[in-house]
């Protein structure tokens, strides 16, 4: 089901690609595409796409999504040369929108057709001392790799942390709709842990994403639900149209 929360709507499509609107204002994605998740699915109604890393860099996903006067959103260590996948350059992409570069640090507001857009970026990694290190502090997702980003759409802000760790920082991020990453295994935060960052952030709504779309990211999210809606703070799934 489509979640409806105070004049915005969220849709879970697959992976790392959720779709937040407002009502009569304008229309968000984040990192569209990979697996499967946006066959067939050929919208392009993205005032603005947003982009956190390598793994969720995807052209054909944000050409599904992007109206043609969008802006994409992408952060500056997203290195096609390094994907080992074949895949279209950023500057193709600037052919035909408006990108911005960013880095983890940034603060800067779009102007769209549809109202005006505040985007913040946040660093997020995996510790390398954390449960998804290796012996010598390997982690997929290194500091620098990749961000998360923070984003005011209608009369709220969203926050979608990328790909990484549950960062203690996250708790002080200001945040009405928390878009969970809740994965774990060896790549991301999980369930119980992005629980607990839900608890200390204390969002109006929390919707998990970035879960069952292959079996390294199998989670339950109806129990992640119970478990943040156990310490008062609402939940809601959309599990509808996810591949599994």
């Amino acid at each position: 089901m489509t979640v409806r929360y105070d004049g915005l709507t969220v849709e879970w499509l697959g992976y790392a690609t959720a779709r937040v609107a407002a009502v009569d204002g304008p229309t968000v994605y984040t990192d569209p595409g990979r697996y499967g998740v946006l066959d067939d699915y050929w919208t392009r109604d993205g005032d603005l796409v947003l982009v956190t890393h390598d793994h969720h860099y995807d052209p054909e996903g944000i050409r599904s999504v992007a109206d043609p006067g969008a802006t994409l959103v992408i952060y500056e260590a997203v290195d096609p040369d390094r994907i080992d996948r074949d895949v279209e350059s950023v500057e193709s992409l600037s052919d035909d929108y408006d990108v911005i570069r960013v880095d983890d640090e940034a603060e800067f507001e779009v102007e769209l057709d549809d109202g005006t857009v505040t985007v913040w970026t946040v660093p997020t990694y995996n510790d390398p001392e954390g449960p998804r290190a290796d012996a010598d502090g390997t982690v997929p997702h290194p500091e620098g790799f990749g961000c998360g980003f923070l984003f005011s759409i209608g009369d709220r802000t969203a926050f979608w942390p990328g790909d990484g760790d549950a960062l203690d920082g996250f708790a002080e991020l200001d945040v009405d709709l928390f878009l969970a990453n809740i994965g774990g295994g060896d790549i991301v935060s999980d369930r119980h842990e992005s629980a607990d960052l839900a608890e200390g952030m204390a969002p109006e709504l929390v919707v998990p994403i970035h879960y069952d779309t292959f079996d390294a990211l199998e989670a339950d999210g109806e129990a992640f639900a119970g478990d943040v809606a156990s310490r008062s703070i609402p939940a809601a799934l959309d599990e509808r149209s996810v591949n599994r």
